[in-house]
């Protein structure tokens, strides 16, 4: 419960003493290259696999006379749109974004330039922290939404390919009995992961304390902690939400 009030008040810190409104700009984009942009190699090479890898493990495991071949190609699509590209990419960013966060904010407390920030009378939480926090919401999303045409397009082409079903079929598949809500429910999971990893690490970051080796520990503890909140709340998501996918 500590380190819960903690949190909270760090999270309340962002929004006291604020900078211009141009400065959160200019922050927020430099930000937005390091979150978004250099996180593209790794988020397309999982999506990839991740389609390539379903596609071939559903087409072998629905085996069956009774069950239509474009059915292979639905159940990659919903798998991809509700889970693997929300859940298993925030999971990735979380070792790649969590940690750079943590690790940056980490080096730079045991550097004292946090402390020469708030001796100027600078919140440091809100300059350094909310221009992170603001660019994780706003590119995640965006790298759930290339991680999942990549997943079901990598299907595609492994259906044509391999063969396990044929592209006419694979086709017909993604576009049978399609649930718009289930690209709302991605997007919510998306801001929502996107806020934890950026808060969670942040917070480790921005309170380590010590040498070299706590902010090694921190960017461990970030990623650790980020990815069980990433767990819990896709429980709690899928809970709340899951019921508006069942059709009316």
């Amino acid at each position: 419960m500590r380190s819960l009030g903690k949190y909270l008040i760090f999270i309340y810190n962002l929004f006291v003493r604020r900078e211009t409104f141009r400065t959160y700009v200019k922050l927020s984009f430099d930000e937005a290259i390091k979150v978004g942009y250099d996180s593209l190699f790794i988020v397309l090479i999982v999506s990839v696999f991740l389609g390539a890898v379903t596609t071939i493990q559903t087409a072998y495991n629905l085996i069956s006379p009774l069950i239509p071949d474009p059915v292979i190609s639905l159940v990659v699509r919903d798998m991809t749109i509700l889970e693997l590209s929300p859940t298993i990419i925030a999971i990735v960013y979380a070792g790649k974004v969590g940690s750079n966060i943590a690790g940056e904010l980490g080096t730079m407390r045991i550097t004292e330039q946090i402390d020469a920030l708030e001796v100027m009378g600078i919140n440091a939480i809100s300059y350094l922290v909310l221009p992170k926090i603001i660019a994780s919401v706003l590119m995640f999303p965006l790298l759930v939404i290339l991680s999942g045409f990549c997943a079901i397009y990598s299907g595609f082409l492994t259906s044509l390919v391999t063969g396990v079903i044929s592209g006419e079929d694979y086709l017909t598949g993604i576009q049978l009995d399609f649930n718009e809500f289930g690209v709302v429910f991605a997007m919510i999971k998306a801001l929502v992961y996107g806020y934890l990893v950026a808060t969670i690490s942040a917070y480790k970051g921005f309170y380590t304390s010590g040498g070299a080796l706590e902010v090694g520990q921190s960017s461990t503890n970030a990623v650790t902690s980020s990815c069980i909140a990433i767990l819990v709340a896709d429980y709690s998501l899928a809970y709340m939400l899951a019921p508006f996918l069942t059709p009316s």
